[in-house]
This record gives structure tokens, C-alpha cells and sequence, in this order.
């Protein structure tokens, strides 16, 4: 073999390792290590600002302004974690919840994961509005579901260390949860794609199953599939797109809520995972538990796995 073809071969295979390389990377799926935020909007921003800042004790940190109108106003649950919410609610045909967020430590290398798997992304990422690479999926029932990587110099981390004060009745977002018409076509974006593992199954009853919680694959949160609901009113939407703060003492915290003006319409309770929660409701109704960390019952249906 003349010493140009050599090189011409040995170009070709420089060209094929790179694209081989790229392709693997491509094809591995960067961490997703918990809950970034819940988004949910609201008609009455000034309600909703009342009830996190003054009832759950947390601080709007920022709060952004879109170019084609519109606003959304950020409580900090900790540096990583967020309540968003969005004025402009336009009633019982919107949702109230927008979306739901898992945090990402490279969200290029995920979009391009998840294109390889055929889901569907966007074409490129770019900054946002806050400085954070993100992207949004859609999930097998229409629900938006977006993943960002907090870059540096972004308004999130700039912020790190601040708005966070003692009167915080949770610093932690553990889980959030909704609707879920079909477990299998869930299962397969959530399990097979994503990585997320069940960690507990129940019900209302023992022989049916209402809830399955996925544990991100690289951290402790997850998320909860809300099972067998037909045909949801307002309130029932609420009660099933929610999310869970935790604590140490749901009685520790229902007294602090209580001490501020909040009236919850039942007390705390063991749930059927063995946990102590209490629900709460903002203004438009959508539920947050408080819920304890370890079960001090028995789990019913199956075990919760560590």
C-alpha cells in the first residue's frame, strides 16, 4: 500500500474513532441527581406570595420577566430547589401545574441521550433567560418535564448561600408526583430511559396499586406516579400534581403552620407508606405534604428499598 493511501486510511480511522467516541458519549446518560422545582401558576400572584413567603416561611429569592410577557416568581427551597410560580392562571380548563424539573450535571450530553432513544428534544441548547442550560420533554401524558445543569454565572448561582432563612418550615424537596394514565409507557421513559428505579408500590386498598415512586437514578428524590384517576375535577388535580417537603417532625410542622394563620383541613396522619405527612394546599390548590423521611409503620403492600 502506497504511503498516501496509508495516510488517507489512517485519516478515515481517526475520523470513524472520533465519531465512534462521540456516539458512546452520546449514547451514555449523564446523572440526574434529584427535584429541581415544581411550576405551577396562579390568578392571584399576591395569595400565592402570602401563602410561601408568610405560611411556609420561604423567601421569592429572583424572579424573571419573559420578552413576550409575563413573569414567574422563584421561592428558594434550597440552592438547588425552587417553587416557581406564574401569574396568568385562566382557570379549570389550564392546568395548574406546568411543569415539573430534575436536576442534570450535563444537560447537552442528556438531550443528546435522549434523542438517541428516540425521545423527543429540542434541536439545540442554549442559556436561558436565568443562565441555565435546560430542555423540556413531554411525557406519555402531555406533561412537561424539564431538565437543567445550573451553570456558573446563572442567576441560581449567583444566589447561591442567600434567601435562606431560618423560617423555612422544609429545606428539602423530596419528591413530586402526577397524574399517570398508562405505568407502562411511563415505566418505559422513566425506568428504562431515564434510569429512575421504584423504591416503593401501594394503594388505598392492598390489592391495587395508586402510587409507585421512582428514585432518580444519581440521588434520593423521586418521583410518584399517581395512578387510577378518572376523569379529575379541579381539586382532585391538585391533590394528584403535588409535591412533598420534607421534615424531621410533621408535628413540629404543623405547629409552625398553624402558629402562622394556616388552618389545614385535617391534621397530620400516618399515610399508607408508613410516614408521617400532612397536606397542605396553596391558593389554587395544589397540595405539598410535609412528610417525615423514615416510616414508623409498616409500609403497606411492599417494602420501601434504601
Amino acid at each position: 500500500m502506497t504511503t498516501r493511501r496509508l495516510l488517507c486510511a489512517a485519516a478515515v480511522a481517526a475520523v470513524a474513532a472520533v465519531a465512534s467516541a462521540r456516539a458512546s458519549q452520546a449514547a451514555e446518560r449523564p446523572r440526574i441527581v434529584g427535584v429541581a422545582h415544581i411550576a405551577v401558576r396562579t390568578d392571584n400572584l399576591e395569595a400565592a406570595r402570602e401563602f410561601y413567603t408568610k405560611k411556609l416561611g420561604y423567601q421569592e429569592a429572583f424572579k424573571i420577566d419573559f420578552p413576550g410577557g409575563g413573569t414567574m416568581s422563584f421561592f428558594k427551597v434550597n440552592d438547588h430547589q425552587y417553587i416557581e410560580v406564574s401569574p396568568g392562571w385562566e382557570g379549570p380548563k389550564q392546568l395548574v401545574l406546568m411543569h415539573i424539573a430534575f436536576e442534570t450535571d450535563n444537560a447537552p450530553q442528556l438531550r443528546d441521550y435522549l434523542a438517541s432513544k428516540g425521545v423527543k428534544v429540542p434541536e439545540k441548547l442554549a442559556p436561558g433567560l436565568d443562565g441555565n442550560l435546560s430542555f423540556m420533554i413531554k411525557d406519555p401524558d402531555g406533561h412537561d418535564v424539564e431538565f437543567v445543569q445550573y451553570m456558573p454565572g446563572s442567576i441560581h448561582s449567583r444566589n447561591f448561600g442567600k434567601f435562606l432563612p431560618a423560617t423555612r418550615v422544609s429545606e428539602h424537596i423530596i419528591h413530586v408526583g402526577t397524574t399517570v394514565s398508562d405505568r407502562a409507557k411511563f415505566d418505559a421513559l422513566y425506568r428504562d430511559i431515564l434510569g429512575f428505579r421504584s423504591i416503593w408500590y401501594g394503594g388505598m386498598t392492598d390489592d391495587r396499586t395508586d402510587w409507585v415512586d421512582m428514585r432518580v437514578p444519581d440521588g434520593t428524590d423521586w418521583f410518584e406516579y399517581m395512578l387510577n384517576v378518572k376523569n379529575p375535577d379541579l381539586r382532585t388535580l391538585g391533590v394528584m400534581n403535588h409535591f412533598a417537603l420534607g421534615v424531621q417532625s410533621v408535628k413540629k410542622g404543623y405547629e409552625t403552620v398553624l402558629a402562622r394563620g394556616l388552618k389545614p383541613g385535617e391534621g397530620p396522619k400516618i399515610g399508607r407508606d408508613g410516614k408521617w405527612q400532612l397536606n397542605l394546599y396553596d391558593p389554587n390548590l395544589t397540595r405539598m405534604e410535609l412528610m417525615e423521611p423514615e416510616p414508623v409503620g409498616k409500609p403497606c403492600c411492599s417494602p420501601i428499598l434504601k
